[in-house]
């Protein structure tokens, strides 16, 4: 798979044409709404075997292969050259496709209303292909240890006909947001926790669909550590005795001390050693109530998970990624929210405003500004064919279990692709 970044003046024709191509399969693989109007800055995928390199001035065969993960010898004989003569700028060698990782994939599917959209199914279904898991979001508890469940009927069709795992989310989720006041009501009732447990049970074992319980309990009151491990360690074993695995979400934190709400009660040791494996929430640098920024800038997103791998096996952790970005009004006000996109959308507004696409290599994020039909200055970070290469080559280098999404319904069609590419994904 090639990611190629648009030039001024560049055409889908010529693109396709010089990495023996096609244009239909280039429109198709980005889902190009425009294919005549490409932005300059926009990151493609070109569905190509392997890639092509062209040499850039100071390169040779050995600096090419060393960064490309290839010896130089072979690079020169795939090529047909001469592996000590010296390199003319401009020259297109073939890079072989590297053989895949193994990983598993997550992605989460959140319904707003009592159906889901026509869209968000079709998102749905071009991602299930290279996911293990949907994880339908979500079953909110409720204070006497009962479940409000979501609309599960259309995602678990879906799941069946491609062959994906369903993850069973259970929240802490009371009037639309995650509450500490309904944690602490649960964690402190042994008579209500154990209801809930078994109410869990009861769910998965009459719905028939889901392979892994998965809790997602978040701002927990600090005091309630000890009681959430042990929560976790007695629904573990309930559960795995019905033959299902079991899983939580930790918020993104680099010490066992880090303070914040979000951040305290969830002890990564512990729990990371109770449960089969968790999903790490790797993003919300950026978001909606604060500055323009990064989502998920790439240093602090390995921050995490090395701080992470440093209480727990590696191959337990799935590496969360958003599929969203943000469009921020400038100047930043306090008490304002920001608009979630998805990558398609960003390059569509960009194109709207005739506007390049920037890219922070520090961060691996691509970004822009534009301004609005009122004058408005905005900022747009999302994320791309190459960030996304980023983040897999993070997962990849650091052997980590996998990669989880949050959500479905945010179109990124390059990133499906690139991790089919890059990853053989299980399927359970």
């Amino acid at each position: 798979m090639q990611i190629y970044v648009v030039w001024a003046g560049d055409t889908v024709w010529n693109i396709a044409r010089a990495f023996n191509s096609s244009v239909t399969d280039i429109v198709e693989a980005n889902a190009l709404p425009q294919p005549e109007n490409l932005v300059v800055g926009q990151a493609l995928v070109i569905p190509i075997q392997g890639m092509y390199y062209f040499v850039q001035p100071g390169d040779s065969l050995w600096i090419i292969g060393q960064r490309l993960g290839i010896d130089f010898r072979e690079l020169a004989r795939i090529n047909n050259i001469n592996p000590d003569a010296p390199l003319s700028v401009g020259l297109r060698l073939y890079i072989p496709a590297r053989p895949r990782a193994n990983a598993v994939s997550n992605a989460y599917f959140e319904v707003t209303g009592a159906r889901p959209s026509q869209a968000l199914l079709d998102d749905a279904r071009l991602a299930a292909p290279y996911l293990t898991y949907f994880s339908p979001f979500s079953y909110q508890v409720r204070a006497d240890g009962t479940l409000a469940p979501p609309p599960t009927a259309d995602i678990a069709s879906i799941a069946r006909s491609y062959g994906n795992s369903l993850m069973m989310a259970v929240t802490n989720i009371r009037n639309g947001q995650f509450s500490g006041e309904l944690a602490r009501e649960i964690l402190t009732n042994p008579t209500v926790r154990s209801a809930l447990i078994d109410n869990i049970i009861l769910e998965a074992n009459t719905a028939g669909i889901y392979s892994d319980i998965h809790f997602d309990f978040e701002f927990i009151p600090a005091d309630l550590k000890g009681a959430y491990i042990e929560f976790i360690r007695e629904a573990a074993q309930r559960i795995r005795a019905e033959g299902y695995q079991i899983s939580v979400a930790l918020a993104p934190k680099t010490s066992d001390e880090q303070a914040g709400q979000w951040y305290e009660a969830h002890d990564y040791g512990a729990l990371g050693n109770i449960v089969d494996f968790v999903v790490i929430m790797t993003y919300e640098w950026g978001y909606s109530g604060g500055p323009a920024m990064p989502v998920s800038p790439i240093g602090p997103v390995e921050q995490v998970l090395r701080y992470a791998i440093s209480r727990m096996p590696a191959n337990k952790i799935l590496m969360g990624q958003n599929l969203y970005g943000y469009d921020w009004t400038l100047p930043f006000v306090q008490g304002s929210f920001a608009r979630a996109v998805s990558p398609q959308t960003s390059i569509n507004i960009a194109r709207e405003n005739g506007v390049e696409i920037s890219y922070d290599t520090r961060a691996q994020a691509p970004h822009f500004r534009y301004t609005d039909a009122d004058g408005r200055t905005h900022e747009v970070w999302f994320e791309d064919a190459r960030s996304i290469q980023a983040k897999f080559d993070l997962v990849k280098r650091l052997w980590l279990r996998g990669i989880s999404y949050w959500k479905i319904g945010f179109p990124f069609p390059q990133n499906w692709l690139l991790l089919g590419d890059n990853f053989n994904i299980a399927r359970y």
